[in-house]
């Protein structure tokens, strides 16, 4: 093969396959398990969610988890990178997801923030006593009316640790892959877990805990009857495991050749699993102390997302001995799991940038997210905030990675045909093997459970405009968000690889080439497999 001019800078690589572990579950584990999936699971139908979570888990989540892994270690890139070597007509799934990574970027990282500043706020119990609604949406937030148009008021509160956050994150991210993003996760992770294992066991012994476990896992087994459960219970866990926006093809990109691919993906799945399960313990053991304090039902206190991280539980700190502590670890614990969710979401889009233009770490890094903590200062820390978010995160979540999702599993199972050849890659390496079942799961039931998901949320979303948002609000940070992504990402794949870029002259994904007799199509781009690989049942 010949030589290039210039050469690419070496591709990174975590330090071990430990690290790797951390790195994934980081991901993972983010804002949703904590503040989303206790609500899911209890109105699911309480313990019984169990089930359709369990069967959501075993044939959906960890089955797509390896679906990335594999395209991700094989082709050895970036999101844009992998599916380009899969084949050049697959470029632009990259970069959608690329983008997808660009828009949550912006509006995550106003969520760790707030959490942020909560953790402080807790210490002193800033809000007030029985004023902690008011407190999060008119003195913190100063939330005004999109009716009027966007504004651009700057809300001090929000936006200095905003910036912070940005700070913090681009520091870890210049520092690379290694010494930045697998040194970080090795710390956060575990204080993490240390952090909300104490605040569980704190929320264990508040009067009315046992209440709020038994709501929780008092199985309501009529639940099993109805398909919505089911399809949330397919959801939420698409969504938990970080699958299907690039985040889980960059990470294994970066991973050694010889490397247990399914042992790894079925230790990141099960720990993911774990934490929420410990998160719905905590969270509903506040939940019973709250409902007794205020001489309540459970039912009549249990919210998801935004209302009860930054309203419930700031007044269960107000009402509960020891509250400050509880906040701290709370919100605390929030902050710690969305730093390493946003450092993964980041590293899809540096990761892409560095292997399309063949830049070094740092440069990649600030181009990317100067522009990007820009916007989000500009479009999250005004009086408006809390809108965009609302919308923007309820519409990338539905018509962004739910849509790639569908469009990359059906593209690469029934057009492209490379399961085959992915399976073959994980059973390579793995001690866990998969077969027909594997390729059955991603390539018939995922389109199948994707679809009904996106087609669901489509009748919902054009029959009833999003919690009232005036159309042309809906038009800008909705339909035309998502569908603008799409536009940008095949303009973005007819820009010409750069010389120094990994497309050109990968030595290292040469010797996988080599080692598993692939060839690549100089003509399409696409990687056939040679006569001494088809006689072992490996080709595509």
């Amino acid at each position: 093969m010949s030589t290039a001019v210039t050469q690419p800078h070496k591709r990174e690589a975590f330090g071990s396959r430990n690290v790797f572990i951390l790195s994934a579950i980081g991901s993972a584990v983010g804002l949703g398990n904590i503040w989303r999936f206790p609500y899911v699971a209890y109105e699911g139908g309480g313990g019984a969610f169990l089930i359709p979570y369990l069967c959501a888990l075993l044939t959906a989540g960890i089955p797509l988890l390896f679906f990335d892994y594999a395209i991700g270690h094989r082709f050895r890139g970036s999101a844009p990178l992998a599916f380009r070597r899969m084949h050049r007509a697959a470029e632009p799934l990259g970069w959608w997801q690329v983008l997808i990574c660009v828009i949550i970027s912006v509006y995550y990282a106003v969520i760790i923030a707030w959490a942020a500043m909560y953790t402080w706020f807790s210490a002193q119990l800033t809000w007030g006593p029985g004023n902690e609604n008011d407190f999060f949406f008119g003195e913190f937030l100063q939330m005004g009316d999109v009716a009027g148009g966007i504004s651009l008021e700057f809300v001090p509160q929000v936006g200095i640790p905003l910036l912070v956050v940005w700070v913090v994150t681009i520091v870890i991210m210049g520092f690379g892959v290694k010494r930045g993003i697998g040194a970080a996760n090795t710390v956060l992770l575990p204080l993490l877990t240390v952090m909300f294992i104490v605040l569980v066991v704190q929320a264990l012994f508040l009067p009315g805990a046992m209440d709020g476990l038994n709501a929780f896992f008092t199985p309501n087994w009529q639940a099993l009857a109805d398909p919505g459960v089911w399809a949330s219970a397919y959801g939420h866990i698409f969504f938990s495991l970080s699958v299907a926006f690039g985040i889980m093809v960059t990470y294994s990109s970066y991973l050694k050749r010889k490397t247990d691919l399914t042992g790894s993906g079925l230790v990141v799945g099960f720990a993911n699993s774990g934490f929420e399960i410990l998160a719905g313990i905590g969270v509903f053991a506040a939940l019973g102390f709250m409902a007794q304090a205020q001489s309540a039902q459970v039912s009549d206190v249990a919210s998801a997302g935004i209302g009860l991280a930054f309203v419930a539980f700031p007044t269960i700190v107000s009402q509960a001995a020891g509250g400050p502590i509880i906040g701290v670890l709370f919100f605390g614990a929030l902050t710690f799991a969305g730093l390493t969710s946003m450092i993964s979401i980041l590293e899809v889009i540096v990761a892409a940038i560095q292997d399309k233009l063949g830049w070094g770490r740092v440069r990649a890094t600030l181009t990317v997210t100067i522009p990007l903590a820009v916007i989000s200062m500009a479009f999250f820390s005004t009086t408006t905030a809390l809108a965009v978010l609302d919308t923007t995160d309820a519409f990338i979540n539905a018509f962004g990675i739910m849509a790639v999702a569908l469009v990359a599993v059906i593209a690469v199972s029934w057009v492209l045909h490379k399961l085959p050849a992915l399976q073959e890659h994980l059973n390579r390496r793995s001690s866990f093997r998969v077969g027909l079942i594997w390729k059955l799961l991603v390539g018939l039931l995922a389109p199948i459970v994707l679809g009904y998901l996106f087609i669901s949320e489509l009748i919902t979303k054009i029959s009833t405009p999003y919690e009232g948002y005036p159309d042309w609000f809906l038009s800008i940070f909705g339909w035309g968000m998502v569908i603008s992504l799409v536009i940008l990402a095949v303009v973005l794949s007819l820009i010409p690889w750069s010389g120094r870029s990994h497309a050109k002259d990968d030595p290292e994904y040469d010797e996988f080439l080599t080692e598993e007799s692939y060839e690549p199509d100089a003509e399409t781009g696409t990687i056939r497999v040679s006569p001494a690989s088809s006689s072992k049942g490996t080709g595509a």
